[in-house]
């Protein structure tokens, strides 16, 4: 396979300073498909900040950043967030639902924000909660779902509209041990089914678990690149 058709994410010696302060330090990465990918390090490290690089949510002082084929550093902001509608899922540590919305309705929003039509989106929100093994708390608002539940909610909404790459930060982090080894086994069944998959994440066991590549960072650079011993998932072609 051509290497380019292959790679979901490229960093290219990126940079990025905020005034005196750096926070990314000339970081080189490669994600393939099907991948999946754990960033770890000490707070402060620029885990955040290259997560927030791939999502299109802030620039590189210099480098370039391409996902999915695309080149982020040249897109303007409408078109970053058309990108990330369309080819970004994003799963986040305290949910991010809208209390106001049953679950349902949370995860179909995704799809309408892209132009699905509304029939359409409910039956493809339908088909995912059903997946994530939570269809029967479809009608069920977010105030009265379990922490492992509105995660479930939350990976459904990621995914609804087939993105390229899945990015999850600290998907776990607000979740009990019990409750997170369930999650666990949800991103990695995704990933063994060709989802690619970017995380950044404190726990350890999570990392070792879920991914195929775990990415060290200190001082905003990449200081050791690992692969946990782990069956390699099969790629999306």
């Amino acid at each position: 396979m051509d290497e380019h058709a292959d790679t979901v994410v490229r960093l290219a010696s990126v940079h990025k300073t905020y005034g005196d302060v750096v926070a990314l330090g000339g970081v080189t990465l490669r994600i393939r498909r099907g991948e999946a990918v754990a960033v770890m390090g000490p707070s402060g490290s620029g885990k955040s900040t290259l997560l927030n690089m791939v999502a299109g949510l802030d620039r590189p002082t210099c480098g370039s950043v391409v996902v999915d084929g695309e080149d982020l550093t040249g897109m303007g902001e409408s078109a970053l967030a058309r990108f990330r509608r369309r080819r970004i899922g994003m799963v986040f540590q305290f949910f991010n639902l809208l209390d106001d919305l049953p679950a349902l309705e949370n995860v179909a929003l995704a799809g309408r924000l892209v132009g699905m039509p509304p029939r359409k989106a409910r039956a493809r929100a339908l088909e995912l909660l059903d997946r994530l093994g939570i269809a029967d708390r479809q009608g069920a608002y977010p105030a009265v779902l379990s922490g492992g539940e509105r995660q479930r909610v939350g990976v459904a909404r990621a995914l609804m509209n087939r993105p390229a790459l899945l990015l999850a930060d600290e998907p776990t982090g607000a979740l009990d041990s019990r409750t997170g080894d369930q999650v666990v086994d949800l991103l990695l069944d995704l990933n063994r089914t060709g989802q690619t998959l970017l995380l950044v994440t404190h726990d350890e066991r999570l990392a070792t678990r879920c991914a195929t590549r775990l990415v060290e960072f200190t001082d905003g650079r990449i200081v050791r690149e690992t692969e946990p011993n782990r069956s390699r998932p099969w790629s999306v072609r």
